[in-house]
């Protein structure tokens, strides 16, 4: 079964709330069996104009995914990280080949 990956782009416009975003985020991403492949470093845009902050979290299938995204206790989360920073998020399906 394919594993399930969040490809999120940021911008932090408020570091103090974003912090508290993460620290809400951190018990729904456990259950979900989430793990943190890239969470913000140094990156380098070769094509396009990204967001300063990247961020990639593998899930152990799409479906886990999806689920962890749809989640009651993420959606409190997100509503943390919304006034404070703007989101390009994209779910996708891994390559199991």
């Amino acid at each position: 079964m394919p594993k399930g990956y969040w490809i999120a782009n940021n911008i932090v416009h408020d570091a103090d709330e974003y912090a508290r975003y993460k620290a809400a985020n951190g018990a729904v991403f456990a259950r979900h069996g989430a793990r943190f492949i890239v969470r913000g470093g140094t990156q380098e845009a070769r094509e396009g104009d990204p967001f300063p902050r990247s961020v990639v979290i593998e899930f152990p299938s799409y479906a886990q995914a999806l689920a962890c995204y749809e989640d009651p206790d993420y959606q409190a989360a997100k509503a943390i990280r919304e006034p404070a920073s703007q989101t390009r998020l994209v779910i996708v399906e891994g390559y199991d080949g």
